[in-house]
């Protein structure tokens, strides 16, 4: 996934922090701050009622028609919806956080045995650089590939901590995996379409990258973003948030959101990318969020994108297309191709695909 535009610079954010004595560099500045609206000044936004759905529920064979509606209605309206009972306990949730703060934790010599290359994705640092005019995330990464498994880069698996064990993340891979199968059938249900529908367009071995986020408290919290602005080149998205420090929002109807903590206990976050709204033909929406700082606390998520194969064409399902839904989006392939240049210059590729 390297660009070839891609400038050459891996200093991460803890980096520049020390070379900067704890100021902001100004290469994280939005001039004027970022334009947030409500959250540039000291009225808080409104908390996100985001929908609450049993996955036990939409993983039955007979799943009753009362879930597929409140699905289809979560992610048409919000393009998420919080999970119960998805299957994995909250010890293990708690081990997976407990794990991304002891690796952040760790010096930065240890950690940078991890560091990404200078045109790659994968390791330790920061997100790649394509333009000098390019305003960075004020946050630092673990970016890892775990599925599937003969694609993995063990080398940019940190051994340290002792707790960063590899079998339990190759487990919360494979249940991650069933989790997204589980909900792209149900998608496909709620639409009255075949139920491999989705299924069929992400393949048989789609990708599944982890995404382990630490974001440092910022002295200047109104000027930076913690991520900026976007929707996700994913399939399907599973986040799992902090449990105490407030920092993802989220826009809905032009208005944004501040999702609450403690989110609902033991819940995954489910987003739907871009293209499962291409797949959708537009009924389901790609989530547009961003994360902020604060100038107290640090915050940490962990975040799973799953992507469909690259060589699979990715295009509306056709029993979503008549005369009263025209068909809305050109068909695509290897969709991460331009993605993540379009994210840092603030532009989604969804919307280059429209008809």
């Amino acid at each position: 996934m390297a660009q070839n535009s891609q400038i050459p610079q891996t200093q991460t954010l803890q980096q520049q922090l020390l070379i900067n004595g704890g100021h902001t560099p100004e290469s994280y500045i939005y001039k004027g701050g970022y334009h947030g609206g409500d959250s540039n000044n000291n009225t808080p936004l409104p908390l996100a009622q985001i929908p609450v759905l049993d996955l036990s529920q939409l993983s039955s064979a007979s799943v009753g028609e009362a879930p597929l509606n409140h699905l289809r209605l979560a992610l048409s309206t919000w393009g998420c919806f919080q999970a119960t009972n998805h299957g994995i306990s909250s010890s293990f949730l708690e081990k997976m956080r407990k794990i991304s703060e002891q690796f952040f934790s760790l010096p930065i010599e240890e950690k940078m045995r991890y560091g990404r290359e200078v045109d790659g994705m994968e390791g330790y640092g920061n997100d790649l650089i394509f333009s000098n005019q390019q305003i960075l995330d004020w946050s630092d990464r673990l970016y890892l590939v775990t599925n599937p498994k003969d694609e993995r880069r063990l080398e940019f698996w940190p051994l340290n901590p002792p707790s960063f064990s590899r079998e339990d993340l190759h487990e919360y891979t494979v249940k991650l995996m069933e989790i997204i199968e589980t909900v792209l059938i149900a998608m496909a249900r709620s639409l009255n379409v075949e139920p491999n529908s989705f299924t069929d367009q992400v393949g048989k071995r789609p990708t599944l990258f982890k995404r382990f986020n630490f974001y440092p408290p910022c002295s200047t919290p109104h000027l930076v973003l913690g991520l900026k602005e976007h929707s996700d080149g994913t399939a399907i998205t599973v986040l799992l948030l902090d449990k105490q420090v407030e920092g993802l929002e989220l826009r809905k109807d032009d208005q944004w959101y501040r999702v609450p903590v403690p989110a609902v206990a033991d819940s995954l976050l489910i987003i739907i990318g871009e293209q499962a709204e291409i797949m959708s033909n537009g009924i389901f929406k790609s989530l547009i969020h961003r994360a902020v700082t604060n100038s107290e606390r640090q915050r940490i998520s962990v975040v799973s994108f799953c992507c469909p194969e690259k060589d699979i064409e990715i295009k509306p399902i056709e029993g979503l297309i008549d005369e009263k839904r025209p068909r809305l989006f050109r068909s695509t392939k290897n969709y991460l191709q331009t993605y993540f240049q379009n994210y840092q210059k603030g532009e989604r590729s969804v919307d280059g695909l429209r008809i």
